[in-house]
């Protein structure tokens, strides 16, 4: 009968809805498991990176399942966003209604691609009832000061008109529509994760082993701890002090300019009244929109502005000119840098480019001398202190200390540590996001919203602005309210967050998706968390990951996670996947590449589409999208439905794995036996240890490929049919986490009752891996001189080589010359060895 996957897939997929094989809960005696992908933005369509991400989350809970745990599979919709509010604008509609028709559209899409979730807990961040928690979450950050307002220069999205975050900037760009980034002046709300940096830095040590190396690398990077010192510099003839950070403070006597970043707040005054304000001013313009580095290079050209103003060394009492050099970043450090060119390359460079004084103060370990005139490059490695007054002659390490000793004894600085991590900016001037749940009083000032009037909703009738500029600003009907605390006319704030505090917490809301309550209740959060096992692409190695550390370390602070009974981190284990790509590009609807999951599923199958998604690649790298892939998968169902369709009714029901050794009597037998149980040792490892589902399924395909040689010996004998029974439904189990449909139905027509979505995986046994040996003599001229074990099925030539490699046979020959090696099948080796031909 031919392979139908349409008939077959709904059929099945109804079956286990029905049977409620993949509902979980929290009553359980078996251990528990929570498998979770990260969730979908309803844009509108999946593709190829959503089905591939889903369908290796799918093949870990149905494996988990198998070996007897308790799976938590969840999925749902990071519904607030961008795209919404763009798509409301196009076409006159609210972002709700775009909104909840993509979930319908992407719901049908992954239901019909067969994956094991619990629907039962879907969520959708965008739904009042979700969002109602956020909100009284960010009440008791208010209250506690972990939510806060400040006034700074921010990244700003023209096209988006919104602000970003810092780890939302990439080169320069937006991280969403790729628009320049601008430097705009802002008051904005933001969440101090600077106060759990060291907790996130620290706690990163017990990811190491279950987290890829490379995003351990880059939230170390992020969060970037250095340890130094502040100086504070005087400015000459003003009142105000430049405070820098460094973290080589025993090059103070070296430091011969100062740098500013030109967001620096003392340059408004620094400039002012200067014969050449107007060009000042101007090129701060300029760098403003230009300092918007994160992990981008710094500008190789360096670029500086001397201000005409001078501070104080605090050390040496020289005055040194107060420049703005774009190489300075507000927002790391201090935004003022000490300029040491002797021993600092950037410093050096632009030095040598404003023709700034150059001074040695440290002389490196083995170096005779050194001197500005003759410097090429900077020289940064530690050695002896040089024209370093009363710490002349230190070692530089030293020195660090001595001359923080000093700074805190006169009053002048102070230790400290400085990391790279800024606090998260939240606030979003868009309309399509959650409320945040503040309220400004003319008399009462900023207020938290009480309690009970949560949620703040967004209302359902506002009009999208055809600029894309929220409406929320002009809608009276949102911000009018009564101030929470003296009930006079108040107004509400009309920013939203960003939609990435959505996704730091869902993870917890799926242990208790439906509780009105509260956001989750302590004893199923303690029961599922942590996630066991997170999958998603290595693009959110920063932004949401880090978020969600953050987060999740607050939530437990705040006393909504139980913190005697939930680990610190909220994901134990990291898989982060490849793209598919199509001609070694990503997949983009603006370049014309892309593959429709719906129309794959439509020409082959869910079954085929999980399966080449699966086997194309190793997890963790790209893959190139290509129709002959797609067919070869295709082709291996074909192959596979073809054997169990014409082995049904002449094999039993045997349980995987379940012939005996009394069953696999003949060769063959127990060459399709040992195969079948190495297949299943190889293939659980894969997956379970190294997460290699390739070589997992490649393995699977080796046991069909051998099962069709062997199938016509074997039919003909009773115990053959056995052990051809039990391999095959060994292949159906193994691969049902990979082609679900397609085994349930091979499994029924093969005459059992027992649903593969509740079975167990096969156990392999050590004996039945054994390989039968037989004992062969190694003679040398007739002559006794070893033995050798090798299988009965070994090929003659393998056995002669192993029989010449033999120790004792090797030293018999010695310096002779191998004349001929004669075999007799299953009995003797026997060398003929003579000496050279003169």
């Amino acid at each position: 009968m031919k392979y139908n996957p349409q008939e077959i897939e709904v059929k099945w997929q109804q079956f286990w809805e029905e049977n409620k094989f993949f509902h979980c809960g929290e009553t359980s005696d078996k251990p528990k498991y929570y498998c979770l992908e990260m969730f979908p933005y309803p844009s509108g369509k999946i593709h190829m990176g959503h089905v591939r991400n889903y369908a290796i989350a799918d093949v870990l809970a149905h494996f988990k399942r198998m070996q007897g745990y308790n799976v938590l599979h969840p999925i749902g919709w990071d519904a607030f966003g961008l795209p919404a509010e763009n798509a409301a604008v196009k076409s006159g509609t609210h972002p709700a209604t775009w909104t909840y028709a993509n979930i319908a559209d992407m719901r049908e899409q992954l239901k019909r691609l067969g994956f094991s979730y619990d629907w039962r807990r879907e969520l959708t961040t965008c739904a009042p009832e979700y969002y109602r928690w956020e909100q009284l979450f960010l009440i008791k950050f208010l209250e506690k000061g972990l939510l806060f307002r400040k006034k700074a220069f921010q990244n700003w999205c023209p096209t988006c008109n919104t602000v970003l975050a810092n780890e939302q900037v990439e080169d320069g760009l937006c991280w969403r529509c790729e628009s320049a980034v601008e430097q705009k002046e802002l008051t904005q709300w933001f969440l101090r994760i600077t106060d759990y940096a060291d907790e996130l830095l620290e706690d990163l040590d017990t990811l190491e082993g279950k987290w890829p190396e490379r995003v351990i690398t880059m939230q170390r990077n992020w969060i970037g701890k250095s340890v130094g010192a502040e100086i504070r510099f005087a400015v000459q003839d003003g009142t105000g002090t430049i405070t820098v950070f460094t973290t080589r403070q025993d090059t103070i006597y070296g430091a011969t300019f100062m740098s500013l970043a030109a967001a620096h707040p003392l340059l408004d005054e620094l400039v002012s009244g200067a014969a050449n304000e107007a060009e000042l001013r101007a090129f701060i313009a300029a760098l403003l929109n230009a300092d918007k580095r994160e992990y981008s290079p710094e500008p190789s050209e360096k670029r500086g502005m001397f201000t005409g103003r001078y501070c104080v060394n605090p050390f040496t009492g020289d005055p040194m000119p107060i420049w703005i050099a774009d190489f300075v970043l507000w927002g790391y450090g201090t935004g003022a840098v000490m300029g040491v060119p002797a021993h600092d390359q950037r410093d050096f460079e632009f030095a040598r480019k404003y023709s700034l004084p150059v001074r040695v103060v440290i002389r490196p370990d083995g170096m005779e001398s050194l001197t500005p005139e003759t410097m090429t490059a900077a020289v940064p490695e530690a050695g002896i202190m040089v024209n370093s007054g009363e710490f002349n002659g230190l070692h530089s390490e030293e020195g660090k200390l001595r001359i923080a000793d000093y700074l805190e004894k006169n009053s002048l600085g102070k230790r400290t540590v400085t990391r790279r991590l800024r606090d998260w900016n939240v606030s979003r001037q868009r309309c399509w996001g959650t409320p945040i749940p503040a309220v400004y009083c003319d008399r009462c000032g900023i207020v938290p919203e009480k309690e009970e009037n949560l949620p703040v909703t967004l209302p359902l009738d506002m009009p999208a602005r055809p600029d894309g500029r929220s409406p929320l600003p002009d809608s009276p009907e949102f911000y009018r309210c009564a101030c929470p605390r003296c009930g006079g006319e108040a107004r509400r704030e009309t920013d939203t967050l960003d939609t990435f505090v959505e996704s730091s917490w869902y993870f917890a809301r799926y242990t208790d998706p439906r509780n009105s309550a509260a956001a989750f209740d302590p004893d199923k959060v303690a029961y599922w968390m942590p996630v066991d096992h997170y999958i998603g692409g290595v693009e959110h190695a920063v932004m949401h990951l880090l978020y969600a550390r953050f987060f999740f370390k607050a939530l437990r602070d705040f006393g909504f996670i139980p913190k005697d009974r939930v680990p610190g981190e909220p994901f134990s284990k990291l898989l982060t996947q490849g793209m598919v790509l199509m001609g070694g590009r990503k997949m983009s609807k603006s370049k014309g590449n892309t593959v429709d999951p719906s129309e794959m599923i439509d020409k082959y199958g869910a079954d085929t589409v999980r399966l080449f998604c699966l086997f194309a690649a190793p997890p963790e790298r790209d893959f190139d999208w290509t129709e002959s892939g797609i067919e070869g998968a295709f082709r291996f169902i074909g192959r596979l439905w073809r054997l169990a369709v014409g082995l049904a009714g002449s094999i039993p029901v045997v349980a995987a794995c379940g012939a005996g050794p009394e069953h696999a009597v003949s060769p063959k037998a127990r060459e399709l036996r040992r195969k079948e149980h190495a297949v299943v040792k190889k293939a659980g490892e894969d997956i379970d240890v190294r997460f290699q589902f390739n070589t997992a399924i490649a393995s699977v395909m080796e046991l069909v490929n051998l099962m069709y040689l062997v199938k016509d010996d074997l039919a003909d004998d009773e115990g053959g049919k056995i052990v051809l029974g039990s391999a095959l439904f060994t292949v159906l189990t193994l691969l049902f986490p990979v082609t679900p449909h397609l085994c349930e139905e091979l499994r029924l027509r093969l005459g059992s009752p027992f649903p593969l979505a509740e079975s167990r995986r096969p156990v392999y046994s050590e004996s039945a891996l054994a390989l039968d040996m037989m004992t062969i003599v190694v003679q040398v001229n007739g002559k006794l001189r070893g033995k050798i074990d090798v299988p009965t099925d070994e090929v003659e030539e393998v056995i002669k080589n192993a029989a010449l490699a033999d120790a004792g046979v090797r030293k018999h020959i010695g310096a002779l010359a191998v004349k001929k090696v004669l075999y007799v099948p299953g009995r003797l080796v026997n060398v003929v060895a003579g000496r050279h031909a003169s």
